[in-house]
């Protein structure tokens, strides 16, 4: 496992870098911290958390300002595979931070699955939002459950993504492979809407919270439905499996979804390593719970954010030093 170091810039000889962030003489400003933090693709949640997080921690950063934490942390947030490859990428040291669906958090630090990178280092930072696993049917395509998939043309979703290794277990559950489907396609979430839109396919599984505009893109502009998902394979997971739990996608979220939906889901975690400096993950999670009302502003998803749920909700892996200090700073635990 490669050491997971964050790249520091010094600024001190550096008169340009050191202008930006204040005086040089100035202890606090001397280096410039950068973070990565894995999303997913740039129509998902995933993407929406990593940079809301990203924002909150320049808004918190005080360089060049009078008030503010003078942390010199900057942040981005590209769009990445989703939830394994994110783990994957944290355990490798090439990112800090990454989303990923609770599940896999377990799966990671567990060893229980082979489609997780095995990282018993992998650790809890805060969860985000529910996140029900959604199926998603063409018009007209006669699906009403998760074995009317057979014999039709399903995308499994992309290799390292969440909704991918979601949808492996149900196959599983159902006794289900590939070979089912008529096809079986790989497409990314920024490309599977639109797939079915075009004729392309006639299903997909999407792990993804609540509501989403890649989902709109299907249900709002080509009538595409979501089906209800809890049959005795679906409540078998649920009893079995302590990160999954039934939810309900509800009646209005999209135009065709005129009743109540039931399904099950995960959460969206927000993960780090335990190689990642303590000071830096505090100062993460300070920039996002100091700023909690900002950051429900940036997705209808996160509208209810509590932090007494955040701080436990589907977290199988152990709080992040750096998570837990702040945390007991405010007598949360």
């Amino acid at each position: 496992m490669k050491k997971i170091g964050l790249t520091t810039v010094a600024l001190g000889a550096v008169a340009l870098v050191g202008a930006t962030f204040g005086g040089a003489g100035d202890a606090a400003a001397q280096e410039r911290k950068f973070i990565s933090i894995g999303t997913g693709g740039p129509t998902g949640v995933y993407f929406v958390v990593g940079n809301s997080v990203c924002r909150m921690v320049h808004k918190e950063a005080a360089e060049g300002r009078k008030k503010g934490r003078k942390h010199g942390i900057r942040c981005a947030a590209p769009s990445t595979g989703g939830s394994t490859y994110n783990i994957g990428q944290i355990c490798q040291g090439e990112l800090e931070f990454g989303v990923a669906q609770s599940d896999w958090q377990f799966h990671a630090v567990n060893g229980s699955s082979d489609k997780v990178t095995n990282c018993p280092g992998l650790r809890a930072v805060f969860s985000v939002h529910p996140e029900p696993f959604h199926l998603i049917a063409a018009d007209g395509s006669g699906i009403a459950s998760f074995t009317d998939t057979k014999g039709k043309r399903m995308n499994i979703g992309n290799p390292g993504s969440g909704q991918r290794g979601t949808t492996e277990v149900l196959m599983s559950g159902y006794g289900m492979s590939a070979d089912d489907y008529a096809v079986a396609t790989e497409l990314t979430s920024t490309e599977q809407s639109q797939a079915l839109c075009d004729g392309k396919i006639d299903a997909y599984g999407y792990t993804v919270g609540v509501p989403n505009a890649g989902v709109a893109v299907a249900t709002d502009g080509c009538g595409a439905y979501i089906a209800n998902l809890d049959g005795e394979v679906e409540q078998k997971l649920v009893a079995d499996n302590p990160f999954y739990a039934f939810t309900t996608i509800p009646a209005g979220t999209y135009k065709t979804t005129a009743e109540d939906v039931t399904t099950f889901g995960v959460m969206a975690t927000f993960v780090s390593h335990e190689s990642v400096p303590e000071d830096v993950v505090y100062e993460v999670t300070r920039a996002v719970m100091e700023n909690l009302d900002d950051f429900r502003s940036l997705h209808p998803a996160f509208r209810n954010l509590d932090p007494a749920n955040m701080i436990k909700d589907g977290l199988s892996a152990p709080l992040h030093p750096g998570a837990a200090k702040y945390y007991q700073e405010k007598g949360w635990m």
